[in-house]
């Protein structure tokens, strides 16, 4: 893949953008996502779990005290200007408290990430990353999920710039789209020059690893994740992104399905 050339040109001198994330507020993609947000003279306001909340799609709990939500303001590494705040709750419902005031002016855009691991296949249902930036289509602004290769899985060091870098002209596009938005987006864990390309890709019927039973004992049941090893289409996002393409799939949230014929009169005897 030939690295950008240039940086995107972004119309309005700045842009307030709400940065969240899945994996908290301590982590390192986030940081890096923040900085370069930074460096395209936006304005990036930072809201993220204070613990990991992998896998909580878009739950708004639990909701253990539904009258107070707690917020701390926080430094972040490298952004110390930046205005960060940890949150005890999952991305999506910090991202409904940025849309209704929360962290001052609503966010124009949401960005979630970079996620360490995929967010691929129908599995996105799933993830929390995912489900923070349609949370914000469901308030009219668009957003951006940005998903890495996980260097963990090969003991391989993080690339956290070649996603950024990858996401920066994707942002630009986002805020002058005619429409609310939602990019999911699957990076390698490689430097540009190293990567296929950039491919619009379909959700694979599964994600990248799939949830196995290994055990049950008195207690309890033990799971792990596996690679999946299913034959997928070709043009789905987890088969290019294994084949080192960057992946980008418009998605959205519940829609109603057309083309179903319902048998209501059967149904309402009345």
């Amino acid at each position: 893949m030939k690295p950008p050339t240039r940086r995107p040109d972004v119309r309005r001198a700045s842009v307030r953008v709400l940065v969240t994330n899945d994996d908290g507020i301590g982590s390192s993609g986030l940081h890096a996502l923040v900085g370069a947000i930074t460096d395209m003279g936006w304005t990036p306001v930072v809201a993220a779990p204070t613990s990991d909340w992998s896998g909580a799609s878009a739950a708004l709990g639990p909701l253990q005290n539904p009258d107070r939500v707690a917020v701390d303001a926080v430094d972040l590494p490298g952004s110390a200007d930046v205005e960060a705040h940890a949150v005890e709750a999952p991305p999506a419902l910090i991202v409904m408290l940025a849309m209704l005031g929360g962290f001052g002016e609503p966010p124009e855009l949401v960005v979630a990430g970079v996620n360490q691991g995929l967010n691929t296949g129908m599995s996105t249902l799933y993830s929390a990353t995912v489900g923070a930036v349609l949370t914000a289509q469901k308030f009219g602004r668009p957003g951006l999920a940005l998903s890495q290769v996980d260097g963990r899985r090969g003991d391989i060091a993080q690339r956290w710039s070649s996603a950024t870098e990858v996401a920066r002209p994707l942002l630009a596009w986002l805020v002058e789209a005619a429409r609310p938005t939602v990019l999911n987006v699957n990076v390698p864990n490689l430097r540009l020059a190293e990567m296929a390309g950039i491919r619009q890709a379909e959700l694979a019927p599964i994600g990248g690893v799939r949830t196995t039973i290994v055990g049950r004992d008195e207690g309890g049941i033990h799971l792990d994740l596996v690679e999946t090893d299913d034959e997928l289409p070709e043009r789905s996002d987890t088969v290019l992104v294994r084949s080192g393409h960057v992946t980008v799939s418009a998605i959205t949230g519940p829609a109603v399905v057309g083309g179903v014929d319902l048998p209501l009169d059967e149904w309402w005897g009345h």
